[in-house]
């Protein structure tokens, strides 16, 4: 399926260094967790029920984890390295938990490039609005194949 011309394509692993990073906050609302519930139809008590979670440690609904890896993979799939990236191994550890309407502050930092495995290692740690550390992460990352010039020039080819 072609959903029409790629706008932009990442950085490839020539434009990567040890040291790049972003920042990005992200607030969890309910029509994401609503959009997540139903796409999954996970119904677990601990992410939509109050009086169930508040019979819990946590004592009230927190954010499915899962949601919280997909913030992570959007943000590389976006911007680091960008569109035409792929994950390729991804390691999670969730330090505290998430709850709804809570505003996170991601911090990405790339810590490796292995040019000879064309993969990228990038470290994540979000915390909460108090500074809460709630996630770290690492993830290795294998940046776009092609530059953008390369994609627009097999396109002509194939087009003569």
């Amino acid at each position: 399926m072609n959903i029409g011309k790629p706008r932009k394509l990442g950085k490839t692993i020539e434009d990567i260094e040890e040291g790049d990073s972003l920042s990005l906050t992200e607030s969890i609302e309910d029509k994401d967790l609503l959009l997540y519930l139903g796409l999954t139809n996970d119904a677990n008590p601990l992410y939509i029920q109050h009086d169930y979670a508040q019979k819990t440690e946590y004592g009230k609904p927190i954010v499915p984890s899962i949601m919280l890896m997909g913030i992570i993979t959007s943000a590389i799939s976006k911007h680091l390295p960008g569109p035409g990236s792929h994950v390729v191994n991804f390691s999670v550890n969730f330090v505290g938990p998430v709850f709804h309407y809570e505003t996170l502050t991601f911090q990405f930092e790339v810590i490796k490039v292995d040019k000879m495995k064309d993969v990228v290692t990038i470290s994540i740690e979000a915390v909460n609005e108090e500074g809460d550390r709630v996630l770290d992460a690492v993830v290795m990352v294998q940046p776009p194949q092609v530059t953008i010039d390369e994609l627009e020039e097999k396109e002509g080819e194939m087009n003569e």
